[in-house]
């Protein structure tokens, strides 16, 4: 007989009571674990700067710009790939808590705008466009396991059903509690993981000369080839989906590895045009 793993942990980890008429305040392992991929990576920015002499009063400036360029980037990307009727009602949901909705996509898109506009008054300073996306990729990379097991431990995000003996039985689900699933988190949880060890290893041999938007093409085609490829696995997440040859989350990855191919190709040709 086949054993499956069942999951049945609850999202919440605790509640902080009303206090002087506010609250209680649920405290959720998702945003523990997407404040905890911020904090990491923070501390891993401070460690390339200083490395490369670059000016560490610009790190918070840069922590803010990539939380609020991921957090509005993946709300847009929410409501203008899966609800786009929701955005054109009422788009001030795009600002309101609890912010259910965050699309993978839309957060790329968001932190490659992020990271231009905070890039645009740096260059002096040997922050450019593609200095900052190479490294910034390292701690995304990072963040992308912590946002996958929020994702796990909200019982979200999983796959098709499976005979696998690693299959999941998300028992906080209601909808899916009685068979085993793909665990579709840790599979892209364990492909970012593996990603961010490589471009360290990358980093920590090249530090300064390392290749220009190399780092960021191979993080947009890992990442995106990496979705492509899982999405086989996963449920679809809306209705309209059913109907398609290919899912949303698919469809979007395609222009992305694009994009890091072309990434990677000016990089290699850049390099070789320096040597």
């Amino acid at each position: 007989m086949l054993s499956f793993i069942t999951w049945n942990v609850s999202p919440e980890i605790f509640t902080i009571p009303q206090i002087g008429g506010i609250g209680p305040i649920p405290v959720r392992w998702y945003g523990l674990l997407f404040a905890l991929g911020f904090v990491i990576g923070q501390r891993i920015m401070m460690h390339i700067f200083r490395e490369e002499g670059k000016p560490m009063a610009d790190i918070d400036t840069l922590t803010l710009y990539m939380l609020f360029s991921t957090v509005i980037g993946a709300r847009i990307g929410h409501f203008l790939f899966y609800e786009p009727s929701v955005l054109i009602k009422n788009p001030l949901e795009i600002i309101t808590p609890p912010f259910a909705g965050l699309a993978s996509h839309g957060a790329a898109i968001g932190i490659l705008v992020g990271l231009w506009l905070y890039s645009r008054s740096r260059v002096k300073s040997g922050q450019n466009f593609f200095w900052v996306a190479d490294r910034i990729a390292i701690t995304v990379a990072l963040g992308g396991v912590f946002i996958r097991l929020g994702n796990l431990m909200n019982s979200e995000i999983f796959g098709k059903e499976t005979s696998m003996p690693w299959g999941f039985i998300f028992v906080q689900n209601n909808e899916f509690s009685h068979v085993p699933r793909h665990p579709t988190g840790i599979y892209e949880a364990l492909a970012y993981l593996i990603l961010f060890f490589v471009m360290c290893w990358i980093w920590n041999r090249f530090k300064a000369k390392t290749p220009s938007g190399l780092l960021v093409g191979l993080f947009m085609v890992w990442v995106f080839t990496a979705r492509f490829i899982i999405e086989f696995f996963k449920e679809n997440q809306v209705a309209f989906e059913d109907n398609l040859a290919l899912n949303m989350g698919q469809y979007l990855s395609l222009p992305a590895i694009a994009l890091g191919v072309w990434f990677i190709s000016r990089s290699l040709r850049q390099q070789k045009y320096i040597s």
